[in-house]
């Protein structure tokens, strides 16, 4: 049985601001796949859509986001188009199967997060008094970020890496976003007890940013938009495969060349 484990904002799907970096508002057959108080704010192009609709019906699609399950589920598709077996949300805290929390697994990784790294609210505290302008935003007492007003100084990121670096925790930059999640709340983790749950035997992978790299590093196709954090950090590997488009075609693109591969396996 085959897997695909991706990432969902800048990698399969583009926000409103997403379409700005990239200049991409022109971009023709564009289709909404979020909506958040009515309005849309997310996006795929149209065959991006059809492609991911055809791949959910022949293997295991699973979405892997850093967003809360709640962020997650206004991403219409998910549950209007083609309903899916799994969602790893949270960043990889929380598991959920047909719609339902997994707590096997949320025991698991609290376990972890109890031995492995300082408290959520510890590494808060360490943050106040850093020069980091912008709005902070706390997820379920399990990580936070800011969004940023202007990018970080050059020596106020290394002080906040060394802080994370001794106390458990890590930091992604996406956009304008600021990560600090502890290490024990990570996807890999959790596409690799999906995988050993359902026993897979191939999985792609599609993701952009540092936290995508957990769950990237055990795909057998690990696909990385050139436009994405990723690109661009030392900690290449050496199965990523890059796209040639950025942007929201990126994410087309991804997804032609996994259909491509999947068909050429079943034939």
């Amino acid at each position: 049985m085959m897997m695909f484990a991706s990432d969902l904002d800048r990698t399969l799907i583009y926000s409103n601001r997403a379409l700005a970096d990239f200049k991409q508002y022109t971009v023709r057959d564009l289709l909404a796949v979020e909506l958040k108080s009515s309005q849309e704010v997310a996006f795929m192009t149209s065959r991006a859509y059809s492609l991911l609709k055809e791949l959910a019906s022949s293997l295991l699609f699973i979405p892997v986001t850093t967003r809360t399950y709640e962020q997650y589920k206004r991403v219409f598709i998910f549950s209007e188009s083609f309903p899916l077996k799994y969602a790893v949300t949270s960043n990889g805290a929380a598991i959920y199967y047909k719609g339902h929390p997994l707590q096997e697994w949320r025991d698991s990784v609290q376990k972890r997060l109890e031995n492995e790294c300082i408290p959520f609210q510890k590494m808060n505290e360490e943050m106040n008094g850093l020069a980091i302008n912008g709005t902070l935003k706390k997820v379920e007492n399990l990580f936070f970020y800011y969004i940023l007003e202007e990018p970080l100084a050059f020596e106020t990121k290394n002080v906040i890496q060394k802080i994370a670096d001794t106390s458990g925790w890590r930091i992604s930059i996406q956009g304008r976003k600021l990560y600090l999640m502890p290490k024990p709340v990570c996807k890999g983790e959790a596409v690799k007890f999906i995988k050993e749950r359902e026993g897979i035997h191939t999985v792609f992978g599609a993701g952009d940013s540092i936290l995508d790299n957990d769950f990237l590093k055990i795909c057998d196709y690990a696909f990385v938009p050139s436009h994405g954090e990723l690109k661009n950090e030392e900690i290449h590997q050496s199965n990523y495969l890059f796209t040639d488009y950025q942007g929201i075609m990126a994410g087309e693109e991804i997804l032609h060349r996994i259909s491509t591969t999947v068909t050429e396996k079943i034939i």
